[in-house]
C-alpha cells in the first residue's frame, strides 16, 4: 500500500482577492483523493483538518501515521470520521470490524490505535472518503447507523435548491471532539447547494463533490461575500474552505456532496446567511 499527504497552508481573505485561476485552484483545489490501493490525505493549516481517501482494490490499507503530525500512530491526538461513498468494504478500529456501505458513517475516536480498510469484494472495490481534526478528549468509537442518521429536507424546486441534508457525526448524534460530517445530495433539477450561502467564524469546512455525470462539472463558489471567486470541479474533488469564505455551488447536473467542518463551536446552526441579492 501507499500513503502520502500534501501540506497546504493558510490564507488571508486580502491575500485571495489577487489570485488568478491557477493559484486559486492551487491553494483550494483538491484534485485527487482516490488512487488504487492507497491513502491520500491533504492537509490544511485551516484549523488542522486533514481529509483524504482510502481506496482497498487487491490489498488492505492502513491510516497510517505521517511525519507532518508528529504522532506514534495517527490517532494519537487525533479523531476521524469515515463515509462510504461507493459500494461495500469493511472498516476495523482496534480489531473491532464495522461493516459500510454507501452513506454509512464511523466515528473513531482519539487513541485508537490501528484503523484498516478493505473491500468485501475486489471486483466491486469499496471507496471511503474520512475527515479528521485534532482531539482534546477521547471519545468512544462508534458506527453511525441508518436509524441514527437525521434527515432535513431543504429548499425548494422553484429555486433550483431542492436537497437532503443527512447528518451523520454531529454532537448530538455521537459524542465527538470538534469533527462534523455530513452528506448532502442534490435532487434532480436542482443545481444549487447551501443557497443562499453562509460563512461561520468560529470553524471552516471541507467539500467533496463526487456522483457528478462525466462531462459535468460542480462551479464552487468562494471567498469573501462582497468579493467572491470561484472553482470549476470534477467528480470525486475536494474544495478547502477558510472560516472567512461562503461555501456555496450550482452544477451543470444534479451532484452529491460531503461537507466536513471543524472548529470551536458545535452548534450546526451557529452561521452568518447572506442572501443572494447581497453577493458580489
Amino acid at each position: 500500500m501507499k500513503t502520502t499527504i500534501e501540506e497546504r497552508w493558510g490564507t488571508h481573505p486580502d491575500d485571495v482577492k489577487r489570485y488568478e485561476t491557477a493559484q486559486l485552484r492551487a491553494e483550494f483545489l483538491v484534485e485527487k483523493l482516490f488512487g488504487a490501493d492507497e491513502v491520500i490525505m491533504v492537509y490544511t493549516h485551516n484549523d488542522r483538518l486533514i481529509i483524504g481517501g482510502a481506496f482497498p482494490v487487491k490489498e488492505n490499507l492502513k491510516l497510517e501515521t505521517v511525519s507532518l503530525i508528529r504522532s506514534e500512530y495517527f490517532c494519537e491526538r487525533r479523531e476521524v470520521g469515515i463515509i462510504c461513498i461507493e459500494n461495500e468494504g469493511i472498516v476495523s478500529v482496534d480489531g473491532k470490524e464495522f461493516e459500510m456501505t454507501y452513506k454509512d458513517a464511523l466515528y473513531v475516536g482519539r487513541g485508537s490505535k490501528e484503523v484498516t480498510f478493505k473491500s468485501k469484494d475486489q471486483t466491486l472495490p469499496a471507496k471511503f472518503y474520512f475527515a479528521s481534526s485534532p482531539a482534546h478528549t477521547a471519545f468512544p468509537t462508534a458506527a453511525i447507523t441508518k436509524e441514527m442518521r437525521r434527515t432535513r429536507e431543504l429548499g425548494v424546486k422553484a429555486l433550483s435548491n431542492e436537497r437532503t441534508l443527512n447528518q451523520l457525526i454531529l454532537n448530538e448524534i455521537v459524542p465527538c471532539c470538534q469533527l462534523q460530517m455530513g452528506l448532502t445530495e442534490i435532487k434532480e433539477g436542482s443545481v444549487w447547494n447551501t443557497m443562499p450561502p453562509h460563512t461561520h467564524s468560529r470553524r471552516m469546512e471541507a467539500y467533496f463533490y463526487f456522483k457528478i455525470p462525466e462531462h459535468q462539472s460542480v462551479c464552487h463558489f468562494m471567498g469573501q461575500p462582497q468579493e467572491t471567486r470561484h472553482i470549476f470541479m470534477g467528480n470525486e474533488q475536494a474544495v478547502i474552505s477558510p472560516s472567512w469564505s461562503i461555501h456555496s455551488a450550482a452544477g451543470t447536473s444534479n451532484y452529491t456532496f460531503i461537507w466536513a467542518m471543524c472548529g470551536e463551536n458545535l452548534d450546526y446552526d451557529d452561521m452568518d446567511t447572506f442572501t443572494a441579492d447581497k453577493l458580489r
